[in-house]
Parts: C-alpha cells; sequence; structure tokens
C-alpha cells in the first residue's frame, strides 16, 4: 500500500513499508482428531480405569445424537456386570448451603480411607437459553487434584429435580472403572429430588442456621426422603445456632411416619469451610449401611431402583415417539389452536391426540 506522505511534495518525510505479520494460526499445523474409539477399546478403557476413555464415555451417554446413543447403550450392557459395588450417596441442599464446599472435604475423607470417588455434579440449565456453567469442578478445588477422584459436572438440562438425564447411566460406568463410592450432586433448588432419590443408597440434606427462618428448611416432602441431615456452618458466632436447628430438626423427625428401611435419619453438626466435624458426617452414613445391609433393605431399594429406571426409560422412549411423529405434531398444532380459541376444551383435545396417535399405530400393525 502506497503512502501519501512519500509523495515529493513531502520533503523530507518518508514512510517505510511495514514488516508482513506472520498469521496468527500456524499453517502448516493440522488439528488432530481424536481417533474413534469401539464398543471393545470403550469398555477394555473404562475397566483399567482410563479417566479419558471415562470422560469420552459419559460424554458419549449425554450426547442426543441416535449415533451416539446406539453406541452408548452397548458400553453400558458390557459395563454392566461390572457395577454395583459401590455406595451411592446423595447430597442436596437450597442454594448457599456449601454443597460443593461439603463434597470437596467429604471426598478428601473418602480418599484418606482408600476409596476410589466419582462426584456426579449436576449444574442448573438456563429455561431461556438452556445453557450451564458447570463451575462446580471449580469449588472443589483440593479433590480436582486427587489422582483418585473423577469430577463431572452435568447440565440439568430441565430434568426433574435437578438431575441430569443421564446420570444413572454415568454412575454405571463409574463404578465399571473402580469407583466404590459415587457422590450425586443436586441443584438443590426446592425442586422435587424424587430422581435422585431413586439412583443413591444415601439421602443427605445439607441445611443451614442462622438464616432467619429456621422453619423454611423443614419441608415435609424432601425431610421424608433424607436419610441423614447435616447442619452446616456450625463454627464461630454460629454454633450455638447450628445446634438449635440440629434440635429442632430431630423434633420435626419424630413427627413423621417410619421410613421405608425403618431407619431414624439422624442430625449432625459440622462445618465444610473449617473441615470441622467430617468425621461426625461420615460416622453417620457408615451406621446407616451397616444398618440396611443387617436388615436386607439395601438389596431390596437396589432393586426397586432398577424397576424404578425400567419403566422411567419406557416412559421418557414413548414421550420422545409421540412428540416426534410428524402427524402427531401436526394435529397438536391444530388442537391448540382451538384450545386458545376456547372452540374445545383441554382435555378433550388431548383425548382426540391421543385416540389419533393409538388408531394409527393399530393401522400400522394391521
Amino acid at each position: 500500500m502506497e503512502h501519501p506522505e512519500n509523495d515529493k511534495e513531502y520533503r523530507g518525510l518518508t514512510v517505510n513499508s511495514g514488516v508482513k505479520m506472520p498469521p496468527s494460526i500456524n499453517p502448516y499445523r493440522r488439528a488432530r482428531r481424536r481417533p474413534q474409539l469401539s464398543v471393545n477399546d470403550y469398555v477394555e478403557g473404562i475397566l483399567k480405569g482410563d479417566v479419558s476413555v471415562l470422560g469420552r464415555a459419559v460424554t458419549l451417554v449425554e450426547s442426543v445424537a441416535e449415533a451416539h446413543q446406539a453406541v452408548a447403550q452397548e458400553v453400558i450392557e458390557k459395563c454392566l456386570p461390572y457395577s454395583g459395588n459401590s455406595r451411592r450417596i446423595g447430597i442436596t441442599g437450597v442454594p448457599g448451603a456449601g454443597k460443593s464446599t461439603s463434597i470437596d472435604v467429604f471426598g478428601l475423607h473418602v480418599l484418606r480411607e482408600g476409596h476410589k470417588l466419582a462426584v456426579l455434579a449436576i449444574d442448573p440449565s438456563s429455561e431461556r437459553t438452556h445453557g450451564s456453567i458447570l463451575g462446580d469442578k471449580t469449588r472443589m478445588e483440593k479433590l480436582s487434584q486427587q489422582r483418585d477422584a473423577f469430577i463431572r459436572p452435568s447440565p440439568s438440562a430441565g430434568s426433574l429435580g435437578g438431575v441430569a438425564r443421564k446420570t444413572r447411566e454415568t454412575i454405571v460406568l463409574c463404578e465399571a472403572a473402580g469407583y466404590d463410592r459415587i457422590f450425586v450432586e443436586t441443584v438443590g433448588v426446592g425442586q422435587s429430588e424424587t430422581a435422585v432419590h431413586s439412583m443413591v443408597d444415601f439421602f443427605l440434606l445439607i441445611q443451614l442456621a442462622g438464616t432467619g427462618d429456621e422453619l423454611q428448611g423443614i419441608k415435609r416432602g424432601i425431610m421424608e426422603m433424607a436419610d441423614g441431615i447435616a447442619i452446616n456452618k456450625c463454627d464461630g458466632d454460629n454454633i450455638d445456632r447450628a445446634k438449635l436447628a440440629a434440635a429442632q430438626f430431630r423434633n420435626a423427625l419424630h413427627l413423621f411416619p417410619p421410613t421405608p428401611s425403618k431407619w431414624r435419619p439422624e442430625v449432625v453438626t459440622y462445618s465444610g469451610y473449617y473441615e470441622l466435624d467430617i468425621d461426625k458426617v461420615w460416622d453417620m452414613i457408615d451406621r446407616y449401611f451397616e444398618y440396611v445391609d443387617r436388615t436386607g433393605y439395601f438389596q431390596r431399594k437396589r432393586q426397586e431402583q432398577e424397576k424404578y429406571w425400567m419403566l422411567a426409560t419406557i416412559d421418557e422412549a414413548l414421550r420422545h415417539r409421540f412428540y416426534n411423529t410428524p402427524e402427531v405434531a401436526a394435529l397438536l398444532e391444530q388442537k391448540e389452536l382451538r384450545v386458545l380459541n376456547n372452540e374445545q376444551s383441554s382435555f378433550t383435545a388431548a383425548r382426540d391426540v391421543l385416540d389419533f396417535y393409538f388408531s394409527m399405530n393399530r393401522e400400522k400393525r394391521d
């Protein structure tokens, strides 16, 4: 490019050409693609405890692509005989209760006892953009540096109770990889936590004291599912309030009907930030597992969970097939307009769509 300053009328002034800058990206370097793994490659890598292969397998499980799902289901099926040998612990609580900080110190306690730990942290997804920050791993600074800890944040993707849709399958893969302790951290936004309760052996509810309304934490639904309650931040000036809150929760638990296991949920206090009384929380969990092993409830609950997830998978498949049938989608649009214009009730419109769907399937069979 010529500079006007180099014209003869500008005496004594010369602008030299600049140095040509090289491209910021090396043109000779090609992006290397990771080789595609076969089903056997995935299974062998998982059984060897290869974290890289495990992570790729979890990504495959979470994918919505049909080709990925076909491979993922084969991998899960072959890993199934090597699963089931872990303690699955669900951890929930209101936002700010210190779940991630607590998991960080709980995890270190587990590792010191010689176990391998997998943490499946469920991150809330935006209802508008469906995106997630997936930042739980950054809050587990100490645990994320440990070799025997596998931390996997996953988006909730709108699942009930903040549980990722594929968490159940991920648990199977982690167990096959040799992780004998599984933590499932839920979103904890006050929704139903039924889904996470149906995939874990012990359900821990983390509560706070001194937040202004102690009774706000005594929610019947979540309290009935909890196998243990831990009052966090029992330190400094908050010790008396935490002990008072623990007493209130114990009194509230006495009003509830017996749990299916006949185990009486316990209430303990601790401080996750200062790592105080962590062993008290874990002693409570150990007592629970000793109890359910002795009574045979542990195995019964696992069998009930397998049945629950079989039925849940059928429900999901039916919903997917129903809403992805083009003829049904077209009829739904028509019925929606009639309902919005008060020309038909929502109940009869739903019945018409279902009758159409069932009759269409009968015709295909015939």
